[in-house]
């Protein structure tokens, strides 16, 4: 079962929730009882509107809702009457009840899934407003969230489950929410909370205690170089893996985010022919006078499952005089610099100062921007031109950097746009799918927000400097094991805090400490 009590943009709900855990206030026992409408009704009449109750008062207010009535019974879908608090009827809806805490916010839950007209919901509500409180945005989830039922990567997977545009954002919230970002990150923390309960054993343990032998006669002194050697060696192992999975070219945040993807070019190239095209209408004006299009277009499209925004920018040229055009080449080469994909548009008739105006407005060389060169209107071209014109165009394109593929077409008649498009929505596609993934049965990123980077950053960070120190003798020790400390802590920070208990659950179990 899941939260549909989320409203608002995904920057909404992603602010909603903070980077550490979320605890509720002890409620007073008027304010412990929630409500909302979480699904239809809301702005237009629909078949069915869903109703959500939580709190140890639900319960009641379920059996004020049916009076006379048998009881509902437990996680079974029944058909009920609703009464308002003077006796008229309400509806009659589908009811379901859930005993905390086998619910979703671990709490009593109740479900009224009633007739989606404006009356029939505004009715309901105003009956438990009497008795309840309105819950705020996100309510349910933090609930559940609080109560331990859902992690903070779930809560952040559902979040982005709810606001999903396209298929691979679905599929990775899914991989997200079903616990495999949760079993990496836990994995890496419980190897953490291992290596730093053996690290304590050295140093608080290590001059006193058996470490994992009962043998009277061992070498302590080798006992614990062998313990700290290992400890060293498995940290070192981990850092690689974090490392391997930072190494992925931010996929999982371009896939939440979407890819930027720019059409640049000098003026009349047909870059908003091109715009047009991708838009489906006349989202940006055409015309045949230089210079039209004066600032930054834009557009959210579905390009093989990935969300895309698409920008369309002002032409640029070596020189002009015109202040406004000035200030939309300005633009047209900051959106160049920052996108994910740069779409290089040129004029088949004039490809000499096309490319000349490319080579001006494109980022950096060093810049690894997927640039792909479109040459536009070879319509216009006479046959022997024609003919002459893929030559032409594998010679430039070595003048443009990075260039991934040249496509010539015409955004007038069409030909060549389809087989354009393909090549982009591929070029999409390999720039968020790992290179062995086959088609769109993805394998999912394991990293999905740029919080989740920084705190991973921060614990690989730490076990560089754990290993530097470890190597530095006994007067390191200490030091060394406050690196792992700090490792957890910041792997904790993703999923939920390191709690001293498990490192003492750890430490118990590994050694016969005090035999």
């Amino acid at each position: 079962m899941s939260s549909l009590s989320f409203h608002g943009s995904r920057d909404q709900v992603s602010k909603y929730f903070s980077t550490t855990r979320v605890h509720t206030s002890i409620l007073s026992e008027d304010e412990d009882t929630v409500f909302a409408l979480s699904s239809g009704g809301s702005e237009s009449p629909t078949a069915v509107a869903v109703i959500r109750v939580t709190g140890s008062h639900s319960h009641s207010l379920l059996q004020r809702l049916t009076p006379k009535q048998k009881p509902v019974p437990t996680r079974t879908a029944v058909v009920r009457n609703l009464y308002d608090d003077s006796g008229l009827p309400l509806d009659q809806a589908l009811v379901l009840k859930f005993d905390g805490p086998r619910s979703f916010t671990g709490e009593d839950v109740v479900e009224l899934h009633c007739h989606g007209s404006r009356a029939v919901v505004q009715g309901i509500l105003n009956t438990l407003g009497k008795h309840a409180r309105l819950a705020e945005r996100g309510e349910f989830t933090q609930r559940a969230f609080a109560s331990g039922k859902l992690n903070l990567l779930e809560v952040e997977a559902l979040a982005d489950l709810l606001t999903a545009d396209t298929q691979l954002q679905r599929q990775q919230a899914l991989h997200q929410l079903d616990g495999r970002l949760s079993n990496l990150y836990d994995g890496w923390r419980g190897k953490l909370i291992k290596g730093l309960a053996h690290a304590e054993a050295v140093i608080d343990f290590g001059d006193d205690e058996h470490l994992g032998d009962d043998d009277d006669s061992m070498n302590y002194d080798g006992a614990q170089l062998n313990v700290w050697g290992a400890v060293g060696e498995s940290m070192g192992s981990l850092a690689s893996d974090m490392k391997h999975h930072l190494a992925d070219e931010r996929r999982g945040e371009l896939v939440r985010n979407g890819l930027k993807i720019a059409i640049v070019g000098p003026p009349n190239a047909g870059k908003s022919s091109l715009f047009n095209i991708l838009a489906k209408r006349d989202a940006a004006i055409v015309s045949p006078i230089e210079g039209t299009t004066r600032d930054v277009l834009e557009l959210a499209l579905d390009l093989g499952g990935v969300r895309c925004t698409l920008s369309d920018t002002a032409g640029v040229r070596e020189e002009s005089e015109d202040i406004i055009e000035k200030e939309g080449m300005k633009r047209a080469r900051s959106t160049a610099k920052h996108a994910d994909i740069l779409v290089a548009m040129i004029d088949a008739t004039d490809i000499d100062n096309g490319v000349a105006a490319l080579v001006d407005v494109l980022p950096d060389p060093n810049k690894a921007s997927q640039l792909i060169l479109a040459i536009n209107k070879f319509d216009l071209l006479k046959t022997e031109e024609n003919s002459k014109l893929h030559l032409l165009a594998k010679e430039y394109s070595h003048r443009i950097p990075h260039n991934n593929g040249t496509y010539i077409f015409s955004c007038e008649t069409s030909q060549g746009v389809d087989h354009f498009l393909d090549a982009l929505t591929d070029r999409v596609l390999k720039r968020v799918l790992t290179p062995h993934t086959a088609d769109q049965d993805m394998e999912p990123a394991m990293i999905t927000r740029e919080r989740h980077r920084q705190h991973v950053e921060a614990a690989v960070t730490a076990l560089d400097r754990f290993s530097q120190l470890s190597i530095q003798g006994s007067m390191a020790v200490d030091i060394a094991a406050e690196e792992l400390r700090l490792a957890a802590s910041e792997l904790g920070r993703i999923t939920g805090a390191v709690d001293v208990e498990d490192v003492l659950d750890v430490l118990f179990t590994d050694f016969c400490i005090g035999k």
